[in-house]
């Protein structure tokens, strides 16, 4: 049901987005540490969903439809702010370009598999890049100027941000890679079921 907790959790992901986008428009240094709280607290939800849906059996195909999508859409927004706010460097901006095609490329695989009825199970190290992809949105949605405000002016917050996106888009490259591989082998499978049902001619 829809207003089961996991679902709830998963809605608020989505709801959490306007209020980000808003803080981090403000372009102040506690609006910046209020959006990096926002997300982070946004994000640690997509943990909470799956395990309480486990545990108390409450598993439905809304969250299954819905967990991806939340997901991708608090990614993609977090991304399109920092770009359009000029939070990314040049090198920055890279690993964002790479994370966003690789979520276009997961989700173009799973509609097409989903036809064949074929499910794509995340791997470990799939979790391991998201973990890294939000933690590295996070510290940049934060950066050097709610760094400066929260006593942490010392550490290069948005250079550290910009060394996890580099880690989390190499994992998206090969996480990425391994769904192709998938989706192309049952892609393959499915063309040779149509050619053996084709009519051959002498």
């Amino acid at each position: 049901m829809p207003t089961d907790l996991p679902n709830l959790l998963t809605m608020s992901r989505i709801a959490a987005i306007p209020l980000l986008v808003l803080l981090a428009a403000l372009r102040t240094p506690w609006g910046d540490a209020a959006a990096c709280l926002v997300f982070s607290v946004a994000a640690i939800t997509d943990y909470f969903d799956g395990k309480i849906a486990r545990e108390r059996k409450l598993i439905s195909a809304f969250g299954r439809m819905l967990d991806p999508i939340a997901d991708k859409l608090l990614v993609g927004a977090a991304l399109m702010l920092l770009a359009g706010l000029g939070r990314l460097t040049g090198w920055g901006l890279l690993p964002a370009i790479i994370i966003l095609l690789r979520e276009i490329l997961v989700s173009g695989l799973r509609e097409f598999l989903a036809e064949l009825r074929v499910g794509l199970p995340v791997t470990k190290l799939a979790k391991w890049k998201t973990g890294m992809q939000m933690g590295a949105l996070g510290t940049l949605l934060a950066g050097d100027t709610a760094a400066r405000v929260l006593g942490l002016g010392f550490l290069p917050v948005s250079l550290i941000g910009e060394a996890m996106l580099w880690a989390a888009a190499v994992l998206t490259l090969v996480t990425g890679w391994d769904y192709l591989r998938a989706g192309l082998r049952h892609a393959e499978a499915q063309d040779a079921k149509l050619a053996a049902k084709q009519p051959r001619h002498p």
